[in-house]
């Protein structure tokens, strides 16, 4: 909030340029104490209880500040090249960035919030700031995608809505759970009644999942992704669509106490399946590499629900740790698509060849992000992929997991198969040389995202902690 006050009374100017970098890295650090006060110490409330830090918060504080860390960073040499171009101005950077920030802001709040209503309107909060950037390049095909977003997104986040008040009604009926407060839900969730919950929780899913991005609400997001500003797509596919997720999880929650953990596993493996079927058919013909990375989104979080669906310990940590690892790789993977359209002029991958031959530190840094991206090692989603299989195989869940995986067999060879044309072959024509380095944010996520693949450090206390009150106790 303070950063977005900075970018609205300064603008974007030499000396707020990195304002936005360094707010998002202070979250870094202010997760990063959190998480070990909280492994030390337990919960930590604020505000009369209305914002709550366990391990499960303060690892997506964690997830929101190094991915935005890598947006953030990223963004002033995006927006010299745009601004040197004409495409943009002095005054749409500053309105971006102030954006950013509020973006930023909604999602923390959205982790940081210990009532399920407060959750729903921080990720209510999420679509205004976010359809603002979509919208941003104000093309026919740009302010499409930022109505499509608004409409498919609203519709899934008034279902959401529905099942907040539906809740809050079996709460307000049942012995010691008045109220929507996440963790007296969660504690007294046994006595709510099966009827109603089921009913709440179906629709909290559905809504929450539409923010997801998870199918069959999901058409919104191909066209935002594809039509927003390179950092902002790194945000939103990068840490929104978890952040939406994670408000599945606490759902998940109760309705495991209230249901058993057969209604969630269902309804969560149903909607997994449907999206990794849905990303594996559309990426086999994919012509467009923004909207091929937009599809991938789609098939990474189709692999934490499921994860989440099987619901042991093994597999949740899994998810989570595959929440980080996509977040970092697909920030640098949009942020280097950015660079590549501002090179190339097109985002069709037919546009797109010799990249490593005239852009070889932009094309390295891209190839090995979608490496990363179809979960080979040392990269994090290597371990998390081969973490969720084994969890889905132990839990009896075998003819979903094989089918799980086959498709995920597809969908990486459908990424490499359509890189490796942009990588390879006689550059464009259309192709101008790099006037720039790549930026160092990108190879520093990159890193990172390797780097948590071979030694996760102190991650596995956190995550452990993190995925106690979300294992599958009966």
């Amino acid at each position: 909030m303070l950063g977005a006050l900075v970018h609205l009374a300064f603008g974007w100017r030499r000396a707020t340029t990195w304002v936005s970098a360094a707010s998002a890295g202070f979250v870094l650090a202010t997760a990063i104490v959190l998480a070990v006060e909280v492994s030390r110490s337990g919960p930590v409330t604020a505000m009369a209880g209305l914002l709550r830090v366990d391990a499960l918060s303060a690892f997506m504080v964690l997830v929101i500040g190094a991915v935005g860390l890598v947006a953030t960073a990223a963004t002033p040499a995006y927006f010299r090249a745009e601004i040197d171009d004409g495409r943009a101005t002095a005054r749409t950077a500053a309105r971006h960035s102030l954006l950013v920030q509020l973006f930023l802001a909604t999602m923390a709040l959205a982790v940081l919030a210990a009532n399920l209503g407060v959750v729903w309107v921080a990720v209510e909060a999420t679509t205004i700031v976010t359809a603002f950037l979509v919208g941003q390049r104000r093309t026919r095909a740009s302010v499409e995608a930022a109505w499509k977003y608004v409409v498919i997104c609203s519709a899934g986040i008034a279902l959401a809505l529905l099942g907040t008040i539906v809740l809050n009604f079996a709460a307000a009926h049942a012995p010691g759970t008045a109220g929507l407060d996440l963790a007296t839900l969660s504690a007294h969730a046994s006595g709510l009644n099966p009827g109603v919950t089921r009913i709440a929780i179906a629709l909290l899913v559905l809504g929450f999942g539409t923010k997801a991005g998870l199918a069959p609400l999901h058409a919104w997001l191909p066209d935002a992704h594809s039509q927003a500003p390179a950092p902002v797509s790194a945000l939103m596919s990068g840490v929104l669509l978890s952040v939406a997720f994670y408000a599945i999880l606490r759902v998940k929650v109760i309705s495991d106490a209230a249901l058993g953990a057969g209604f969630a596993r269902t309804l969560l493996t149903v909607m997994a399946l449907a999206s990794l079927a849905l990303a594996a058919s559309l990426l086999i013909g994919q012509r467009d590499y923004k909207r091929m990375l937009a599809y991938s989104s789609i098939e990474h979080l189709g692999l934490v629900a499921f994860g989440a669906a099987i619901g042991s310990p093994l597999a949740l940590t899994a998810a989570l740790l595959h929440v980080f690892g996509h977040g970092l790789a697909k920030a640098v993977l949009f942020l280097g698509a950015g660079r590549v359209l501002q090179f190339t002029g097109t985002s069709q991958i037919d546009g797109v060849r010799g990249l490593i031959a005239r852009h070889p530190a932009l094309a390295t840094t891209f190839g090995f992000g979608v490496l990363a991206l179809a979960g080979l090692p040392p990269f994090s989603l290597f371990a998390s992929e081969l973490g969720i299989v084994r969890a889905g195989f132990t839990a009896g869940l075998g003819w979903q997991t094989t089918a799980a995986l086959a498709l995920v067999l597809v969908i990486a060879a459908a990424l490499i198969t359509n890189t490796s044309r942009m990588l390879l072959g006689a550059p464009s024509t259309s192709d101008t040389p790099a006037a720039t380095p790549i930026p160092i944010a990108l190879a520093g996520g990159l890193l990172a995202c390797a780097v948590l693949g071979i030694v996760a450090g102190p991650l596995p206390a956190l995550l452990d902690l993190a995925t106690q009150p979300l294992a599958v106790t009966r």
